[in-house]
Parts: C-alpha cells; sequence; structure tokens
C-alpha cells in the first residue's frame, strides 16, 4: 500500500492519502510525492477532474511532525522542507484540471494548505479544519497566507491564524473556506466533477489559470500566457465542435485540442 493512491474513471481522479491509522499526515516525500502526481495528472488529456481526500475518515492532520527532527531540524532544513511544501500545493494550482478537495473529520495545518490549493472544498458534517503554526511557533508561508486570504477575506484570515482556533464545517462554509456541506461529500464532488468533465476542457483549464493568477495578488498572472490560452481556444478544434453541436441541439463531444 502505497502512502498515497491514485484512481481514474470516466475522467475523473481520486488521489487519496492513505495513512489512516495517523489520521494521514503528510511526510516530506509525500509532499514531494504530491507534486509529482499532479503534474502527472495535469499533463494526461483523460483526466478532466481531479479529487484529493483522505482514507480512513480523516483528511489530513497536516506535516509529520514525529520527522522534523530529521527533515526540519535547522534553518537550511526548514527552507528547503517549505520549498517542498510550497511546490505541491503549487503543483496542485497549476494542474490546469478542475481540483475538489473531499474533506471529513481533521484537515489540519498542512491538511488545510492541500485544501487551499485546491479550486474547491467539498466537507462533510465531521470535518475540522485548523491552522495550529501559532501554537507552534510556525508562520505560515506566504502563498499559503495568500490563498487563506482570498478564500475569507483578512479579518477571518487573521482570525485564523492568530487564535489556532479550530472551524467546524458549517462555519468554514459561512466563511468561504468551504464551498459545499454535504452528508456524503465525496458523492457530492464526484457528481459536480462529472459535470464539469463534460464541458470543454480548454476553457476550464484556462478561466482556472486566470482566476487563479487573479487571486494571487497584483503581478501575478502572466497576461501574455493568459491571452495565449485564450486565442489557443478560440482556434481549437472544441471551438469548432461546440459551435456545431448548437446548431445541431445535440451535446458537444470535447476532446481537449
Amino acid at each position: 500500500m502505497s502512502d498515497i493512491e491514485v484512481a481514474v474513471a470516466d475522467h475523473v481522479a481520486i488521489v487519496t492519502l492513505n495513512r489512516p491509522q495517523l489520521r494521514n499526515p503528510m511526510t516530506l516525500a509525500m509532499w514531494q510525492d504530491v507534486a509529482r502526481i499532479f503534474d502527472a495528472l495535469g499533463a494526461d488529456p483523460e483526466v478532466r477532474a481531479v479529487i484529493l481526500t483522505g482514507a480512513g475518515g480523516n483528511f489530513s492532520v497536516g506535516a509529520d511532525i514525529s520527522e522534523f527532527g530529521t527533515v526540519r531540524h535547522t534553518v537550511e532544513q526548514s527552507v528547503a522542507y517549505e520549498v517542498a511544501v510550497d511546490t505541491s500545493s503549487d503543483a496542485i494550482q497549476a494542474a490546469g484540471k478542475p481540483t475538489i478537495a473531499v474533506v471529513e473529520g481533521y484537515c489540519l495545518g498542512g491538511g488545510c494548505h492541500l485544501t487551499m490549493s485546491c479550486d474547491f472544498r467539498f466537507a462533510g458534517p465531521s470535518a475540522v479544519f485548523g491552522i495550529p503554526a501559532a501554537r507552534l511557533s510556525i508562520i505560515y508561508g506566504v502563498r499559503s497566507t495568500q490563498r487563506l486570504l482570498s478564500l475569507v477575506g483578512l479579518t477571518e484570515a487573521k482570525r485564523i491564524l492568530y487564535t489556532a482556533d479550530r472551524i467546524d464545517a458549517e462555519r468554514a462554509v459561512r466563511i468561504g473556506f468551504a464551498q459545499e456541506l454535504a452528508v456524503d461529500p465525496m458523492a457530492a464532488a464526484m457528481e459536480f466533477a462529472g459535470r464539469i468533465a463534460q464541458n470543454a476542457p480548454l476553457s476550464v483549464s484556462g478561466a482556472k489559470y486566470i482566476l487563479d493568477g487573479l487571486a494571487m495578488g497584483e503581478g501575478a498572472l502572466d497576461v501574455a500566457e493568459a491571452q495565449r490560452l485564450i486565442d489557443e481556444a478560440s482556434s481549437s478544434h472544441d471551438y469548432q465542435e461546440g459551435r456545431k453541436a448548437f446548431a445541431e441541439k445535440r451535446p458537444p463531444r470535447f476532446e481537449g485540442r
């Protein structure tokens, strides 16, 4: 059994953090694997949406602090560790495919880091979110803090980081940290991902690139690359197919090209 499992069916990939006996803490190797996995899924034309979840009724309790004495003991190691964490979340954001975090049970610290990199967070009634950095004398990274700010706004972001309080699923939805509360969040996410997978992949990936760039603050969006994506979609096979399907009053058959 791998610490991270990947399964693909009907254009939807499910990535599962798989250390359920410990509530899925993230080792340094797992951060590195997340980056590799999402790079691969982003390049796979058969994948049109990705769901990220945890095994055993919990998403993740965050970084595996038990290995910090080995992998995050010095300043240099801490810098390298944060690079690995940021690389994993950047890979999720840059995958070019819609990403949905399905959260049940604990989603703490590094777990929040992963979910905030996703486009959507679907929470079950048992979901509990929290960023305990202030209880460990850790300053949350700049990119993760920017993602938090873009989701919940300045005051709520300060409350979350200053207090290190835990947030239940209802409050997470209320403040914008999560988007949907469902009794069966995986089923809700699968249905949602399936609907997205029916749409034009170039449209979805282009919208994701532009919106994520705008959300990350001034100067983060590469406007030239955004225009290239817009032009690519306008000259694509799928654009012709969409127009033809509309005229023929039938569902379009998009191919992502």
